[in-house]
């Protein structure tokens, strides 16, 4: 397989150090675990192939196990994850399926993620969503190879 064209962001290297500096910056204040999971999920909705292999990679030399990585996509009914998890995991679903629904981040979702995270790891958090989407995008929109970026 070959991507359509080259990288956006080797095209434009400013974009890339732009998209690094929010990424490095969105690891602040939340477990990179947590940071991990929720990327795999909105890549596992978007169908960024690169993501999909890429993030559970990370997480496992983070010290992430295969079960829970295995789970991330059946997480409403896997036992392997904590209340903060699944309040992460449903605002990154909600903030990736914006357009699904007319009320894109109910709050009852919105309600579950600010019992467990005060306001800085909020937005974090979004923050963190909003990057892979971006990340995602770019990847599926180019088709993107698996085994590019190496971790």
């Amino acid at each position: 397989m070959h991507a359509r064209m080259n990288h956006p962001v080797t095209v434009l290297p400013e974009a890339m150090n732009v998209l690094q500096s929010l990424g490095n910056l969105t690891k602040q204040g939340l477990p990179e675990k947590l940071l991990e999971l929720v990327h795999l999920r909105a890549s596992q909705i978007n169908g960024c192939s690169v993501c999909v292999d890429m993030h559970p990679k990370v997480a496992r030399k983070l010290g992430e196990t295969d079960e829970r990585l295995f789970a991330v996509s059946a997480w409403r009914e896997a036992p392997y994850f904590t209340e903060a998890e699944r309040a992460a995991l449903a605002l990154t679903e909600a903030v990736t399926r914006l357009a699904d629904r007319e009320d894109p981040v109910p709050d009852a979702i919105w309600n579950a993620a600010a019992k467990h995270f005060d306001e800085r790891e909020l937005a974090t958090l979004i923050l963190s969503i909003a990057t892979i989407n971006v990340w995602n995008r770019l990847n599926a929109t180019i088709k993107m190879p698996v085994g590019v970026w190496k971790v």
